[in-house]
């Protein structure tokens, strides 16, 4: 068994459909996100004091200290701007991306494959978060890094309806050639 990895703008629903996800198939489930919180607390504050190139680093980090162990047959929700770092980031940064790229089992999550709905939702979503920024900060986000998900060689996954309606299309595809 390979592992899944979640990719998607944040809002898109990585975390809630993952755990769905990692408990239908019986695996673990890595939040990308909770693990780098849990060793260096809340995310923006991060962001804010040390900026956002510090903390990308500081991410890829994380993702390459997972254990081999940890990472066999797990479900994997990378951070929302994971796939799209400069390739300079971290000195394995390369390596890794290309290595969840290639894999057949990686899936981009979006509320809409649709740009205005897809951007809508997600500037809903983001601010609804305790976290949030402005919706006019969301919005430029999402409409940045859309075209950079789109492009994603990857089977988009639609995350408005139903989390299970998600799951049910990943398990449907799983190690197929896309």
């Amino acid at each position: 068994m390979s592992t899944i990895f979640l990719i998607g703008p944040g809002g898109a629903g990585k975390t809630t459909v993952g755990h769905l996800l990692a408990a239908r198939l019986g695996r673990a489930f890595i939040d990308l996100d909770a693990r780098f919180a849990g060793k260096h607390g809340d995310i923006s504050r991060f962001v804010d004091s040390f900026g956002y190139v510090v903390y990308a680093r500081e991410n890829v980090e994380s993702y390459v200290s997972l254990s081999p162990d940890e990472m066999r047959a797990a479900v994997v929700a990378l951070s929302s701007g994971f796939m799209t770092y400069d390739d300079e980031i971290h000195p394995d940064y390369r390596r890794v991306r290309e290595a969840i790229g290639q894999s057949v089992d990686t899936f981009v999550l979006l509320p809409s494959v649709d740009e205005e709905a897809c951007v809508a939702e997600i500037v809903r979503r983001q601010l609804a978060r305790p976290f949030a920024r402005s919706a006019a900060r969301e919005e430029a986000v999402i409409r940045v890094r859309y075209a950079s998900y789109m492009a994603m060689p990857h089977r988009k996954i639609e995350t408005l309806g139903p989390a299970d309606s998600a799951v049910d299309k990943i398990v449907g595809t799983l190690g197929r050639e896309r």
